[in-house]
């Protein structure tokens, strides 16, 4: 009788052959690439604000598509870290008088912790239930931040706080100027872009790939899955929770609706209208995503019921989504003869 990993690795399908776009340069030079093509959007788009937007969400599409793309797990209770993010950067800068990088530094911290205390939770449980476990969680979240409404706000949200200025001693950056935010998020932005890289280029990143191709096959070959999991979690919660905290200092509030399922399904479709398991594509998929929503929003006041048709059609006829089919195609191209 072979050893039980033998076993499994002998009966289990072949793993996907990598594209050769995942590898070698491209995949050492995915962040700088990454950050060069951001740097382009702002001059693009019809507003600023729009590409900071864009710049955010999109990072908080990065820290979801972590445990989704290449970790294999359905989470439909993300906002808890966005929104607890952009929850404790306000509350520390307008009720503390924290300087803001230590208010973010402070909300990362939080929503690490947050998560770490759902994922423990949450891991538990597998698939659907998975996703379901995660959904209530964070509707727990929602509404304890409702009932605070002495510290949050409550259905009018944090107020009371701004921020014109960022940066350390004599070297700040003033904000209120639209393209001056919008390469301070940048900076930001690119710092996460780097950790992303470097994350999923060392041994851990191959472990938590493994676990979304074939979970038995990864717990047989002696990797602690549920621990990995479970950091995959947290490091998911950390990257939203920066996430959360630029949204606080760019809107200089905090609504209600940054802790709300719908928040959650925001990080979903743009993560698959962009390429689930892509570096690049989270991004893309916030860029469609926003500038769809503002473009049907002057059309119709039912833009949702477009957008939501337009997810449908990318589910059913683009499921590797945008980036992900053109990195296909791209690779197919370059494996011709």
């Amino acid at each position: 009788m072979q050893p039980l990993d033998q076993t499994v690795l002998a009966t289990a399908p072949p793993a996907p052959r990598r594209s050769p776009l995942a590898e070698g340069a491209l995949s050492r030079w995915r962040a700088p690439l990454s950050i060069l093509a951001l740097l382009v959007l702002p001059f693009l788009l019809p507003s600023q604000a729009l590409a900071v937007n864009v710049l955010i969400y999109g990072l908080y599409a990065v820290g979801y598509n972590l445990l989704y793309g290449y970790t294999g797990l359905l989470s439909f209770g993300h906002a808890a870290f966005f929104g607890t993010g952009a929850y404790v950067t306000g509350i520390a800068i307008g009720t503390f008088g924290l300087h803001p990088l230590a208010a973010m530094g402070l909300a990362v911290a939080a929503a690490g912790v947050l998560a770490l205390a759902i994922g423990a939770v949450s891991i538990r449980s597998r698939g659907i239930y998975f996703a379901m476990v995660t959904l209530a969680l964070a509707q727990l979240v929602y509404y304890a931040a409702l009932q605070a409404s002495g510290w949050t706000g409550g259905e009018n949200g944090l107020r009371g706080f701004t921020v014109t200025r960022i940066g350390l001693g004599p070297v700040a950056f003033d904000i209120l100027n639209p393209l001056t935010k919008y390469f301070v998020v940048l900076a930001f932005v690119g710092a996460a872009l780097a950790m992303m890289s470097r994350i999923l280029a060392s041994p851990f990143g191959s472990v938590i790939e493994a676990i979304r191709e074939n979970e038995t096959r990864a717990r047989a070959c002696g990797f602690d899955v549920e621990r990995t999991k479970l950091l995959a979690f947290v490091l998911s919660g950390l990257f939203c929770g920066l996430a959360g905290a630029l949204f606080a200092i760019h809107l200089s509030i905090v609504p209600l609706d940054s802790l709300a399922y719908n928040t959650s399904g925001m990080a979903v479709v743009m993560t698959l209208v962009g390429g689930a398991g892509t570096f690049f594509g989270p991004f893309v998929g916030a860029l469609a995503v926003l500038v769809l929503e503002d473009a049907l929003s002057l059309w119709t006041p039912h833009w949702q019921l477009a957008l939501g048709t337009v997810f449908i059609l990318f589910v059913l006829f683009l499921p590797r989504g945008l980036w992900g089919t053109a990195l296909a195609r791209l690779a197919t191209m370059r494996g011709r003869p």
